[in-house]
């Protein structure tokens, strides 16, 4: 390949969005919109991701001769471990007793978002030289590493095809588990249920019925629907939300904003609407429930859930049954719906192996690590093959 040049950005608003997403949108069934040079501008802008959220931004693009940038990736010093699904908290605690300091560490991720992407960005090319270019790229981050005197890299759901490719090139291989629905040509829901055992059907048919005996209106908003004061009530839901479950509120309410006017187009959220009588005596719609969905390529994503009261059900058909609703009438191959949760298995998100990559900087820790990932990676590929058998499909001779 030509000489290439590296640069680092300390904000994506610094790299052009054209640059930026010819890369990251290289493969057309892909078009992952967390990817997106609009969606980690969001997080930037809205200041839910910066150096005092603990996500310093460090993006790296390659240039070719000409001063084209032909390839990218997101990345960020890191601070903690927040916000990211791929957890490394035994490894910061053994750091740490071990009297070294874990942080700061860099990760090649979409802040708050478990979604499996492209994490090292290629502008269209050769498959050689899309290999040549990933390591580029890794050993510009591994001179990062070195810089900052950071602990460790981590790339976190990424593709199968870099993870194949980079743990050959010295990084340490993790596997974790996510649910995933597939449509397999189904014409629509009934024609999914129909592939259910009838146990499993009969009790998908039951939540949805509880779900819709509240009273409550379903309605599925995106692009012109999400108006500044919908975006609002959702994020008041979600905030609701995170609040019960002591969570963290990494998102603020710019973000959800700015998701709304950048990103409209890919966004579905799924709602459900109370009404009530307002000081003037007249009938006013209320949001009492939501699930935001972003959708990319062929996939659903689902992402936030928010409610204020207390509906059986509702949940489970926001969030899982009005995301397969929706997969099957746009002609969707896939839901992603998130992170954790084997209650999904039931209605019909099957065990779906995740990967990562790992780079320990310390000689003894990433051999320390490698003997650990030798036990957990096969366990996990037991795990996804055990939850599978339990799942609601019929079951062929």
């Amino acid at each position: 390949m030509s000489q290439l040049r590296v640069e680092v950005h300390p904000r994506i608003s610094g790299i052009n969005p054209t640059d930026w997403d010819r890369c990251a949108q290289s493969d057309a069934p892909d078009n992952n919109p967390f990817i997106s040079h609009a969606f980690l501008l969001a997080l930037e802008e809205s200041g839910s991701v910066g150096a005092e959220t603990g996500w310093q931004p460090q993006h790296l693009t390659v240039q070719d001769d000409d001063g084209k940038i032909i390839a990218c990736a997101p990345l960020y010093l890191k601070s903690h471990s927040y916000g990211e699904y791929v957890f490394d908290w035994s490894w910061a605690n053994a750091y740490e007793r071990a009297g070294r300091n874990y942080y700061p560490k860099l990760q090649s991720a979409v802040p708050f978002s478990p979604v499996t992407g492209k994490r090292l960005l290629i502008s269209p090319t050769t498959e050689q030289e899309t290999k040549d270019l990933r390591i580029a790229l890794l050993n510009a981050m591994l001179q990062i590493l070195q810089q900052y005197d950071a602990s460790s890299l981590h790339l976190t759901f990424t593709t199968k095809e870099e993870w194949q490719q980079l743990k050959e090139a010295g990084l340490l291989a993790r596997s974790g588990i996510q649910y995933h629905w597939e449509n397999e040509g189904y014409e629509s829901f009934d024609d999914f249920l129909g592939a259910l055992s009838s146990r499993k059907r009969k009790a998908i048919r039951k939540e949805r019925r509880e779900a819709q005996a509240h009273g409550l209106e379903i309605k599925t908003l995106t692009g012109s629907d999400l108006t500044p004061e919908i975006c609002d009530q959702f994020y008041n839901l979600y905030l609701n939300t995170v609040d019960k479950k002591y969570a963290h509120d990494y998102l603020n309410r710019d973000f959800f904003q700015m998701l709304g006017t950048k990103l409209a187009d890919k966004v579905v959220l799924s709602t459900a609407w109370a009404t009530t009588m307002d000081n003037s005596v007249r009938d006013t719609s209320v949001m009492v429930a939501g699930a935001l969905n972003l959708v990319g390529g062929d996939t659903l994503y689902g992402r936030n859930w928010g409610s204020h009261g207390h509906f059986p059900n509702l949940h489970f058909e926001l969030c899982y049954y009005q995301a397969i609703d929706y997969a099957i009438t746009h002609g969707l191959k896939k839901v992603e719906a998130g992170a954790q949760g084997e209650h999904k298995i039931q209605r019909g998100y099957l065990p779906t192996k995740t990967y990562s990559l790992h780079g320990i900087a310390d000689p003894q820790f990433r051999a320390a690590i490698a003997r650990f990932l030798q036990s957990e990676n096969p366990a996990i590929d037991h795990e996804i093959e055990q939850l599978c058998d339990i799942g609601p499909f019929k079951k062929s001779d």
